[in-house]
């Protein structure tokens, strides 16, 4: 059954918040189970160990990030159908933040201390992109998933061939966010400015070059 009770901004601000310490923290709960439980295990060298942990690392960092663009856009959407939308976007991703925690962990690693700082930078783009329109903001969806879906793809080219585990999690991850970015496009999106998906990608190659080592 929907909920139709009505949240006040401040119910809004404290659920935010609440969800802001619980990604910063490490705290996720996935829906569904994590696609390396059907993966064989493979015997992995240490410094494939360590380059598979590098990018699995990569990849929790930026959904940390995907929990803060999108608890952001729903906090600030301009209706409510919308924030709806972003609302059940973020639990969706809120799966890929717990599966790369859990791989994480399983390959003696840990997630990136410079999470607090990546949420923060990403939760303001986030609430530029809303208070610019909701048709703005899903095109904002639409180009942060394109660019996910592609550092996705060239992660399924950089793991080791036989770290089925890390390899299932990020294929799942690459079709949830191509799925993500069609649904946002059929709401409305419009295209994003040529200079604002150049930042983008700017900044995301800073993400992942420190997030890889810290």
């Amino acid at each position: 059954m929907a909920d139709h009770r009505y949240h006040s901004p401040l119910d809004r601000f404290v659920a935010g918040a609440d969800k802001a310490l619980r990604v910063v923290a490490g705290v996720a709960a996935a829906s569904r189970p994590t696609p390396a439980a059907r993966a064989a295990d493979a015997v992995l060298s240490e410094a494939e160990q360590r380059h598979s942990a590098g990018l699995m690392r990569v990849n929790h960092v930026g959904e940390v990030c995907a929990q803060a663009l999108y608890n952001a856009q729903s906090r600030f959407a301009k209706s409510d159908a919308m924030r709806a939308q972003f609302e059940q976007a973020g639990r969706e991703e809120e799966d890929h933040l717990a599966w790369t925690a859990q791989r994480l962990a399983e390959l003696g690693s840990h997630t990136s201390v410079l999470n607090p700082l990546f949420y923060a930078g990403a939760y303001a783009l986030g609430t530029v992109a809303a208070y610019l329109g909701d048709a703005r903001s899903l095109g904002f969806v639409v180009e942060t998933e394109r660019q996910v879906e592609a550092h996705l793809a060239s992660h399924l080219d950089k793991l080791p061939p036989q770290d089925a585990k890390s390899r299932a999690i990020v294929e799942q991850m690459r079709v949830d966010e191509v799925a993500h970015g069609a649904a946002a496009q059929a709401l409305g999106a419009v295209a994003t400015p040529a200079p604002v998906r150049a930042a983008m990608a700017a900044m995301g190659k800073l993400m992942t070059g420190s997030a890889y080592y810290i």
